[in-house]
């Protein structure tokens, strides 16, 4: 089984999120403070070197003002 930090469906989660935020105008800086993280934080979750649970998620994208499930339906 492959590990789904590496699949198909994992890197599609992750560009949704990039352009999600991109077309929001956000930069990876305003994300992160918006969720009280680091720019790092944001940059290794889009890069796709770790990856992000539900809740993490969930933050993501109140802060970016989208519908979690819209993300969800697009994979």
């Amino acid at each position: 089984m492959t590990k789904s930090l590496f699949s198909p469906d994992y890197d599609r989660f992750r560009r949704l999120l990039v352009d999600a935020r991109r077309r929001r105008g956000v930069t990876q800086a305003a994300l992160a403070a918006a969720i009280g993280r680091h720019q790092s934080y944001v940059s290794k979750y889009e890069r796709g070197e770790r990856r992000l649970d539900v809740i993490e998620f969930l933050e993501v994208a109140k802060a970016l003002e989208v519908d979690p499930a819209d993300i969800l339906r697009r994979l």
